[in-house]
């Protein structure tokens, strides 16, 4: 009570004395007072590895053939799976979340040439935002197609309204930020920087955006690009793949051999929800009870042999509580009996969502696939070296080596190479696109009557509603109202 007969007086003496006052602020940051040191710049580029672009799992797996969405609760993810998909779904949203990360990059992209400091610590800073930027971009591009181009820093409300600009010119965009970077930054950090942006994360986001450009044209010249892109990742000689599987996954693993770039968490500081979310529903193993947001098809899980030991990390299909086992299923409707994904559960988590395994946005064993694909292509054929790198994954999954495949056949074989091994990995819908199968795919998938609406359109998002209320330049994309 006393607070109220405080504030008036207060307000008194504010009025009386505010000619006299200095009214710059002294504890808040402005941009006036802040990008002036080598710690600001520390900071703020900080603030955009915090914004990492990693999708939510749900735009890749329930709108592919990998998974179905929890049926009740939430509406917009069935929605989403069987494209009855508007610009209002929530599941759409990260537009907006890759421009807040994009112009987080610009600001250090801007203001880091003004900050007296170590001048190589400086390139290196800005190749990193380089990099972070084209990442941003990248999955703006795949997702919606044409988007604006924003390279400057936004500093007021003016010029926000933004046509959008051709995905040739954004994919251009990408591949100058990611040279640069590769040019400027380090093959590794010392462990206590462990999860910066390095010189093979560079490499091999361009080889993954030349792969992507190449799409069905046999004879695109981005296959090569892709080839050589991949080939000097392996030769940098820093990366190889872990013994077992389950070792890429595991909590030691961050930072590892394996992880060429990954976004790194910490239990029960700053987890992520991605072991309890996609688990088992209810089932009380998790902190807080399983959320089951969607379960693997059948179609997926059957795909693995019981040599493969991949899957026995990717899915869940039995547990232990209070001395009893439970038995799950690939067709039980109940999804408190569904096998589950569990590849990045991370077991010792105490918290709801606490879970501290790193997500992968680029593992080596993706370098050394799109580097048999794209020799597959380059060649008309597999050579030595395309085989050699497609069994290096599949030996490390208890599979034979291949041999002897046609160009058509090898081709194949690399995507389902690609399905079993980055499974819950962001892949899937972006391999199916640039490989022209999406459509089919999704219409092969029709189990638990999903009767997918999907038209040609759909290898598209819409831009969320949100945003196109705030940019009346922006144009939707064809097909969506």
């Amino acid at each position: 009570m006393k607070i109220y007969k405080v504030v008036p007086l207060m307000a008194i003496l504010f009025s009386a004395c505010e000619s006299q006052l200095d009214l710059s602020p002294v504890t808040n940051l402005t941009n006036a007072t802040y990008y002036k040191t080598a710690d600001d710049a520390k900071a703020a580029l900080g603030a955009c590895y915090a914004v990492i672009s990693n999708p939510d799992p749900n735009l890749d797996i329930t709108t592919t053939d990998d998974a179905i969405p929890f049926l009740t609760g939430a509406a917009d993810r069935p929605l989403l799976w069987r494209y009855d998909l508007t610009p209002s779904n929530s599941l759409i949203s990260s537009y907006a979340s890759s421009y807040s990360g994009i112009n987080r990059s610009n600001i250090v992209i801007d203001r880091l040439p003004g900050i007296t400091m170590d001048e190589e610590l400086k390139k290196r800073y800005i190749a990193e935002a380089r990099f972070l930027r084209a990442l941003h971009y990248f999955t703006l591009v795949q997702y919606y197609g044409d988007v604006p181009i924003v390279t400057k820093e936004t500093s007021s409300l003016d010029g926000l309204e933004i046509e959008r600009s051709p995905a040739a010119k954004v994919y251009d965009l990408i591949e100058s930020d990611l040279k640069e970077a590769e040019a400027v930054l380090p093959k590794t950090y010392p462990a206590s920087e462990s999860g910066r942006a390095t010189q093979g994360a560079a490499k091999g986001i361009l080889a993954r955006l030349y792969l992507y450009r190449a799409g069905t044209t046999q004879s695109s010249p981005f296959w090569a690009q892709a080839a050589t892109k991949a080939k000097e990742v392996m030769d940098l000689g820093v990366y190889d793949l872990h013994a077992n599987f389950a070792d890429a996954f595991a909590l030691t693993a961050r930072g590892g051999k394996e992880n060429i770039f990954e976004v790194q968490y910490l239990t029960d500081v700053r987890g992520h929800s991605l072991g309890r979310g996609f688990g088992v529903r209810s089932a009380p193993i998790y902190p807080g009870g399983g959320a089951g947001i969607a379960r693997p098809t059948a179609s997926l899980f059957n795909l693995y042999t019981e040599a493969d030991k991949r899957k026995a990390v990717t899915f869940i299909t039995s547990y232990v509580y209070n001395n009893v086992t439970t038995t799950l299923s690939i067709t039980d409707p109940d999804f408190t009996k569904a096998i589950s994904f569990q590849k990045l559960w991370d077991k010792s988590a105490k918290t709801n969502g606490g879970e501290g395994t790193s997500r992968p946005v680029l593992r080596y064993a993706d370098v050394l696939l799109m580097y048999a694909e794209a020799l597959n292509e380059t060649n008309n054929g597999p050579n030595a070296e395309a085989y050699t790198a497609l069994n290096k994954v599949r030996i490390r999954a208890g599979l034979t080596p291949l041999a002897g495949l046609t160009y058509e056949s090898f081709k194949e074989a690399v995507w389902l190479e690609r399905r079993l091994e980055l499974t819950f990995e962001n892949n899937r819908r972006f391999d199916l696109i640039r490989t022209g199968r999406l459509i089919q795919a999704v219409k092969a998938e029709n189990s638990f009557n999903r009767n997918a609406l999907i038209q040609p359109y759909h290898v598209l998002l819409p831009i969320p509603q949100n945003d196109m209320d705030v940019n009346p330049k922006l144009v939707q994309n064809p097909g969506y109202k």
